[in-house]
């Protein structure tokens, strides 16, 4: 039993009287008058909390969906009150390292009813996590005590990567994906015959077929679509600088929600998709395969892994793919570089792909090493930091003009938008044909 607010408001209101009384009538009339008074609120109070044992509300937690690392997902639970108005103060018992908009869920329902609440979690890493009982405390029909117990509510819940931002892809890709075939073919692009079809002015008069033209007697153009059964392989970094937070995530979750949305936008397209992780090893390998129902098996098996304090082998993971996938593919290298000198072997792994494979680094960069770098600065401290971070982007653009001398492909992007940015230029290539 907890007091409540209007139970010590009555103890002041008491205590003020019996002073009164003291005054003007005489100190035994306050004695007892005080005695009488306290004794009565007491009853009263132990009688309200009492008779919420009676009345109490239930509370259940609704089945916690798939979370979203990243992202704000909502938690509901199920109020429903007994006979008799009810108001109450719900805590659920997540897991602290999360934030949440609210912790305390305060609810006045009428007798007889049934209301949902939510409130939104924000995870900031994937795993297995335990919600615990939910903590309630009801007051008692006269207002002067809480009573407060615990509903049984253990349950397990998994936090995935981004799989809202996958829905929301899976969207765009579905209303894109015929629009984009049709502007592959109107453009001529590609390298397997679509169909027949009469020649349209300003198109590329290469694209005419003579000895069409000649039976039909009529301009008629082949019609050119890009090849669908490609290979597209994606080796994720976990080492070292991808344990590094960047915002409320580490670097290699938003690598991660890369990988997926980029292995999504292949299977769209119909390519063969396969995916490795690695550090010192590769400690997950995922052979290519195409169909969607490949996504599934990509979120399941990359879901458990965590960055490691650990160098990652570049050349080995080239290597790797190298003896493992002979025929020409497009192998995505998601990672981070610090400068010419440290980054020297992803270099010469990435240098290795090319020509036989179409080669495309994609690195992760922080925003505020460009926020530091850009900012004007008043004193020594912040020129300082300043001058670090123009030079970390310099030598980071060094190393970014070497790795396009030599046939790689490169993309730099802020971890918040490098998903979209990555699967943007993977359609680009798609159309071009480059692969």
């Amino acid at each position: 039993m907890i007091l409540s607010r209007r139970c010590y408001i009555l103890l002041a209101v008491g205590g003020v009287s019996a002073a009164l009384m003291d005054v003007l009538i005489n100190r035994q009339v306050s004695l007892n008058f005080l005695r009488i008074y306290n004794f009565t609120l007491l009853i009263a109070t132990i009688l309200d909390a009492s008779k919420v044992k009676t009345n109490p509300i239930t509370v259940t937690r609704q089945e916690i969906p798939k979370l979203a690392v990243g992202r704000d997902n909502p938690i509901k639970l199920n109020i429903t009150s007994g006979q008799e108005k009810a108001i109450a103060c719900i805590r659920d018992a997540f897991p602290r390292k999360f934030a949440v908009d609210q912790d305390t869920i305060e609810v006045n329902l009428p007798a007889n009813s049934t209301s949902e609440h939510s409130y939104i979690i924000h995870p900031d890493s994937r795993g297995e996590y335990e919600w615990g009982n939910i903590q309630v405390r009801q007051l008692g029909k006269l207002g002067l005590a809480w009573r407060d117990w615990t509903i049984p509510a253990q349950q397990k819940a998994t936090v995935y990567p981004d799989l809202i931002g996958l829905r929301e892809l899976s969207i765009r890709l579905t209303i894109e994906n015929q629009g984009a075939m049709r502007q592959a073919r109107r453009l001529g692009n590609g390298t397997e015959f679509a169909e027949l079809r009469e020649y349209r002015t300003g198109e590329d008069i290469r694209l005419i077929d003579w000895k069409a033209t000649a039976r039909r007697d009529r301009p008629v153009v082949r019609v050119l679509e890009p090849e669908q059964e490609q290979t597209l392989f994606i080796l994720l970094d976990r080492g070292r600088l991808m344990t590094a937070k960047v915002g409320d995530m580490k670097r290699f979750d938003y690598g991660l929600n890369a990988t997926l949305s980029l292995a999504m936008a292949g299977l769209s397209r119909g390519d063969k998709v396969g995916v490795a992780v690695f550090d010192r090893d590769i400690t997950t390998w995922i052979p290519p395969e195409r169909g969607n129902h490949h996504l599934s098996k990509l979120v399941e098996r990359l879901t458990p892994i965590q960055p490691v304090l650990l160098e990652p082998d570049y050349l080995g993971a080239v290597t790797k793919v190298i003896t493992q996938q002979t025929r020409r593919a497009l192998v995505v290298v998601i990672t981070d570089l610090v400068d010419v000198t440290a980054s020297g072997e992803l270099l010469g792994a990435m240098i290795r792909l090319t020509p036989r494979y179409l080669p495309f680094c994609v690195t992760l960069n922080d925003p505020l090493v460009a926020q530091i770098a850009h900012s004007p600065t008043s004193n020594t401290k912040d020129t300082y930091s300043r001058a670090v971070a123009l030079d970390l982007l310099a030598q980071r653009q060094v190393a970014f003009a070497q790795l396009r001398q030599r046939g790689v492909l490169v993309l730099d992007a802020p971890c918040d938008r490098i998903s979209e940015q990555l699967v943007d230029r993977y359609l680009q290539l798609k159309v071009r044909n480059l692969l």
